[in-house]
């Protein structure tokens, strides 16, 4: 067998191996931090995705973890975390690298996705189905049953993380699991594999292929062997992978962009404000689907908020992620393209810019950290998701006009209130066009608590207790006792 990676190329973790790209074809992935090449990564294309689909097809016909004793099946998925922790060390030095984050959210990555694989793991044996009564005649239950193959397309962004948050679930239910990695950052992504193979996971049960998108993704989610799509990733990507899984009729969980929107009131703690700005907006350089990217102020405390906003933004400390500093490069030059491209045409349209608003000149694709003020709530900078650290502020007066201002674009993912009102944030928080709304602390919650969008954000819930039951269905079993 292969190793994970040698002669400078990472492999394929396909069907309980290691396995090159179709025809020797590679991917070259980039240090976004010193523009420079840092390693190959096979690419993935139609044979291999045969391969891993009748592997994975295979795997769940003979039951590898559908009938598993689902105690076994959690002790399964306690290993596997162990061994995601053996590697987090080596796994966060690549991701740091080929994504651009901090050394630090890179360790928190695979930090969270072994805490994904004890939290499923400890509910494969609890996935109960309940006793329907219908009087003496009949006995009547239901069992939840997996899907069968899971088709998982993974974003760039927290890759380990994100595969980890849908492949635990889905091994949790009994599901044979394929992903697709992202072609900007899939290395880290692919360790995992490792991880699996040293946990000892059933051939076949899971496959981890990296390829480009417009061409492995969507052989992928097209092919008829598949049971379930999962997706995390941009509207437009999401539409057209729902037009395939409508040609198939193949159940789908989508979660998509956000453009979420922090109300914050005039009794606010602003110290607490400017504190989960940082993290909402210049974490991870701002490349976060639920990142506090609208920042609508009460009027009386506005200029306040701006001016300490705009002092956070000057004082982050910049560099490579290896030195683990505040603020670090988006992922490419496209993404980088993007975001000043945004944020210009703000600027040229009269927005104020408090802080930052180009990229910076040095090595690396660096965007400065973004404060502008006094935007238009129908602007392209307002109502498009920009995934850079950009954060837009827009004064409001009342609580109705603040509601309606964080109502007001196609998404519906996350959203924030911060008051001191206990009333206010429970009355607020239930008018909040969003599927998790924060309190006085931007990404409040964790591994346990629900996450999913409205809207254009998407549907479905990953996370939580309430996100395994998209990876199952409900089986309903009429039992005639009438002789």
């Amino acid at each position: 067998m292969n190793d994970f990676a040698n002669d400078g190329l990472a492999r394929n973790f396909l069907a309980g191996s290691w396995a090159e790209g179709d025809s020797g074809a590679v991917v070259s992935i980039e240090d976004p931090g010193l523009e420079e090449h840092l390693v190959d990564c096979a690419q993935a294309g139609e044979d291999s995705l045969s391969r891993a689909v009748d592997a994975a097809r295979v795997s769940f016909d003979r039951g590898d973890l559908a009938d598993m004793n689902p105690h076994a099946r959690g002790q399964l998925m306690q290993r596997i975390a162990l061994e995601i922790r053996a590697i987090a060390d080596e796994g966060a030095n690549l991701l740091c690298r080929e994504s651009g984050k901090s050394l630090s959210a890179a360790h928190d990555e695979f930090e969270e996705a072994a805490q994904y694989f004890e939290y499923y793991g400890g509910m494969a044996d609890k996935i109960e189905g309940k006793s329907i009564p219908l009087g003496p005649d009949y006995a009547d239950y239901t069992e939840f049953e997996p899907f069968g193959v899971s088709a998982q397309i993974v974003p760039w962004n927290f890759p380990v993380s994100i595969a980890a948050r849908s492949l635990a679930p889905s091994m949790a239910a009994g599901n044979s699991t394929i992903i697709k990695s992202p072609e900007l950052d899939p290395v880290a992504l692919a360790m995992l594999g490792l991880a699996l193979e040293r946990a000892d996971v059933p051939a076949g049960s899971v496959s981890i292929l990296n390829g480009i998108g417009a061409d492995l993704g969507a052989r992928l989610v097209a092919s008829s062997e598949v049971d379930q799509i999962v997706f995390t990733g941009s509207v437009p990507t999401g539409q057209a992978i729902l037009r395939a899984a409508a040609d198939t009729v193949t159940p789908a969980l989508m979660e998509l962009g956000g453009k979420s929107a922090a109300v914050v009131f005039e009794d606010a703690n602003l110290d607490t404000v400017i504190s989960s700005l940082q993290n909402g907006i210049f974490y991870n350089a701002g490349q976060v689907c639920s990142a506090m990217a609208r920042v609508l102020v009460h009027r009386s405390i506005y200029e306040d908020a701006v001016e300490r906003a705009a002092a956070l933004a000057n004082g982050l400390s910049i560099g490579h992620g290896l030195d683990d500093p505040d603020h670090t490069p988006v992922v490419s030059a496209l993404q980088l393209s993007r975001v000043e491209e945004l944020a210009s045409t703000a600027r040229h349209d009269g927005v104020r810019v408090a802080s930052g608003g180009a990229r910076l000149d040095r090595r690396g694709y660096f965007m400065a950290p973004t404060i502008l003020a006094d935007v238009d709530p129908a602007s392209r900078v307002a109502q498009e998701e920009i995934f850079g650290p950009v954060a837009c502020f827009t004064p409001f007066d009342t609580e109705a006009e603040a509601v309606a201002l964080a109502n007001g674009t196609e998404f519906g993912l996350v959203a924030g209130i911060f008051t001191r009102d206990l009333a206010r944030s429970h009355r607020v928080a239930r008018k909040l066009r969003a599927g998790q709304v924060f309190v006085n602390e931007w990404f409040a919650g964790g591994i346990s608590t629900p996450f999913g969008g409205v809207g254009k954000s998407g549907f479905g819930r990953e996370k939580g207790l309430e996100a395994l039951f998209n990876y199952v269905r409900t089986k309903n079993i009429a039992i005639s006792l009438k002789g």
